[in-house]
């Protein structure tokens, strides 16, 4: 009789212990928020948010460009990056993303940002993704363990999704798509040079400032 006591405790804590696990799991993707992945402290109030796919060439091709832009304006604006993998058709931006926030846990969300759009056309067709996106971890001299952990971890994938989520709702269909002080770049020709994506950024700064200079009614 002892014995089946045992044998029922046993399991009950089994089937409970694994309930609860389940419980935990679900709760911290279902918690999990849209990243706030930023540079810049924004002393004009202006934002450049940038919804964006790292296998996307067109991202790509945008990336010396918004380089030199981060360096032009350092502090006076805040540059947000928003992933939005276009998994349809990029079939290894997904990974590309978890790489990034799997070393965004780190602190090296920036420097795995610049390794995927410098290395692009390398990882872009990989058949062993996992494996070469790794590469880039241990030259950023990431804790590898706890890089792999959260590279395959479900709480990460929920955390793109929010993102993702939160261009649906601003209708984004494709990358790169921007956000210039909340409004959105209907045509990225527009602002495909350095100097043409000055112009629109030093509009938005002066239509701020003018917003703050008008006297309350």
């Amino acid at each position: 009789m002892k014995r089946l006591l045992i044998i029922v405790a046993v399991i009950f804590a089994v089937i409970f212990g694994g309930s609860l696990l389940k419980k935990d799991s679900k709760t911290s993707t279902a918690d999990a928020k849209p990243t706030n992945h930023t540079v810049g402290s924004g002393t004009t109030g202006v934002v450049v948010k940038e919804y964006a796919d790292f296998q996307c060439p067109g991202c790509g091709a945008f990336f010396p460009t918004l380089k030199e832009i981060k360096e032009k304006y350092k502090d006076k604006i805040t540059f947000q990056f928003v992933h939005f993998p276009l998994s349809q058709i990029h079939q290894n931006a997904l990974s590309a993303h978890r790489a990034a926030e799997a070393a965004s846990n780190q602190g090296k969300f920036w420097e795995m940002h610049d390794l995927l759009y410098t290395n692009q056309n390398a990882w872009s067709r990989s058949t062993t993704i996992a494996k070469d996106l790794e590469v880039y971890a241990k030259e950023l001299n990431l804790d590898i363990e706890k890089y792999r952990t959260e590279y395959t971890s479900s709480l990460t994938n929920s955390i793109i999704q929010a993102d993702i989520k939160t261009g649906q709702e601003l209708k984004v269909t494709g990358t790169p798509t921007f956000f210039i002080d909340g409004k959105k770049i209907e045509d990225n020709n527009s602002i495909s040079t350095v100097a043409t994506f000055s112009a629109a950024i030093d509009a938005a700064i002066a239509a701020k400032a003018g917003q703050a200079a008008t006297p309350s009614q």
